[in-house]
């Protein structure tokens, strides 16, 4: 029998700069926005046409603030209503963590959707472009996850190969779900969210990829929670359900709608090209 791996103590903090310290997690939002707006750059551009490199560019500080502040308030509102009513300031201490994918996707739904009224642009197909560099983000930051020995997976068998023993997770043999949330919702989910946007018959449906996501986040998300340990304020749901769990049911239906709905729906001509784009082409 192999021997149980050791979480091998990385430090959560990446550089200390005097008082200031840059944080792995923080370093992976960073880089899963940047990374991100790079590639919906180009994604926007391909026929039919989203938007335009510019307002790609412009997105950057709205999806910023609705991945930061739909992140922090859906932590609280869905999994410590409770702790934060009667501990207010807490809410202000982000490093130390809580942070709810579930909030954040919610809050980067109504920044896309005051960004494309402002624009005067199709909200679906605008969103079909930026759900497929979403995956980025998550992956990188089920890493940062890993980093800080946090989110652990539930006990494992100890013929497992990769179990691991987290130091403040009892000390006994885990799944590291982390790493496999890393590959699922990150690694595979752009890889079928690129394919599929290399499609153009698939781009002339808005909201086809976007429902895509959604079904194909609910799934792994859903799936990773069976390896995954619930948080301890919290525990199991009714019926086993993990909080997690929980929330993707809305995400898997909404999803499957946006998808029937977009097959239904006339081909997407596309914005026009500018002035700018003519006299170049």
């Amino acid at each position: 029998m192999l021997p149980v791996l050791l979480f091998p103590q990385f430090d959560p903090v990446l550089v200390h700069l005097g008082p200031l310290t840059i944080r792995w997690y923080a370093l992976s939002y960073i880089a899963g926005i940047v990374l991100g707006i790079a590639l919906l750059r180009r994604l926007v551009r391909l026929a039919p046409r989203a938007g335009t490199a510019e307002q790609a560019d412009d997105f950057l500080g709205w999806v910023t603030l609705g991945v930061l502040l739909g992140g922090r308030l859906g932590y609280i509102l869905f999994y410590q209503p409770g702790y934060y009513l009667t501990h207010p300031l807490a809410i202000l201490k982000v490093w130390q963590g809580g942070m709810s994918f579930h909030g954040g996707a919610l809050g980067v739904i109504i920044a896309m959707a005051l960004f494309t009224w402002y624009n005067r642009i199709n909200f679906l197909a605008f969103a079909d472009r930026v759900t497929v560099a979403v995956p980025i983000g998550l992956g990188l930051g089920r890493i940062a996850n890993f980093i800080n020995g946090e989110l652990w997976g539930r006990e494992a068998p100890a013929s497992l190969p990769w179990a691991m023993i987290f130091p403040d997770a009892g000390g006994i043999p885990r799944h590291p779900s982390e790493l496999y949330e890393a590959l699922t919702e990150g690694l595979l989910l752009f890889l079928v969210m690129f394919a599929a946007s290399r499609k153009q018959s698939l781009r002339e449906r808005p909201g086809f990829l976007a429902g895509l996501f959604l079904v194909g986040y609910g799934c792994a998300r859903s799936f990773c929670e069976f390896f995954r340990e619930p948080d301890s304020f919290l525990g199991f749901l009714p019926g086993g359900l993990t909080m997690g769990q929980l929330l993707c049911i809305p995400m898997i239906i909404a999803g499957g709608a946006l998808i029937m709905h977009a097959r239904r729906s006339p081909v997407y001509a596309g914005l026009p090209l500018t002035d700018a784009e003519t006299a170049e082409s």
